[in-house]
């Protein structure tokens, strides 16, 4: 098993090969994982939340369920749950705008420049941002339609564990919110294992 560590308020990723098992951790728990998945063959064609809500009829898949590109295909297996099942796909990348709207003032760590930063390091400069699959996100939505921003429920050591179904290029972002409480205000690591 190979695991590269998340640190918190960083991104990391991973070129994982069809039929590849993998872990996302949560090392410290209640810590949001962004998780985007990419074809390796063609970046164009990526992890779609919007068409994965369609495919499973739900707001997020349940374990024996697929996560499919915005072609309909699917590229993640979600095999595995240690966690209290609480998860997101309705929440944009967390970026400089949506830090200035909640008060900073200059640089904040944010996951889109965490994603850039590693697909730039696979030399992929240009590509769709995709919604996030935001893993251990707790953002229910309510019977008004609003939205709350609630502490992520997931305890320290608890994973998810997906298998790709096509050769994928796989990033990883342990969130670095600090401004709401979906991190319960303390940004953590995340762990990314690679499990054959």
């Amino acid at each position: 098993m190979e695991r590269i560590v998340v640190p918190a308020r960083e991104g990391r990723g991973a070129r994982v090969r069809a039929g590849q098992r993998l872990r996302i951790a949560d090392v410290e728990g209640q810590q949001c994982a962004d998780v985007w998945a990419f074809s390796a063959e063609d970046v164009s064609e990526y992890a779609s939340a919007e068409h994965t809500r369609a495919q499973v009829a739900r707001l997020f898949p349940r374990s024996g369920e697929h996560f499919v590109t915005n072609r309909r295909r699917p590229i993640l297996l979600f095999e595995q749950d240690t966690s209290p099942g609480v998860h997101d796909m309705l929440i944009a990348v967390c970026d400089l705008e949506r830090y200035r709207q909640l008060g900073v003032q200059g640089w904040h760590p944010n996951c889109l420049e965490n994603l850039r930063q590693v697909m730039a390091g696979w030399g992929i400069a240009q590509f769709e941002v995709p919604q996030p699959i935001n893993f251990f996100t707790n953002v229910p939505p309510q019977l008004d339609g609003t939205l709350v921003f609630l502490p992520a429920l997931s305890r320290p050591g608890d994973y998810v564990q997906l298998r790709a179904e096509m050769d994928c290029y796989l990033v990883v972002s342990a969130s670095p919110q600090d401004m709401i409480r979906i991190n319960a205000e303390e940004p953590t690591a995340l762990a990314l294992e690679l499990l054959d």
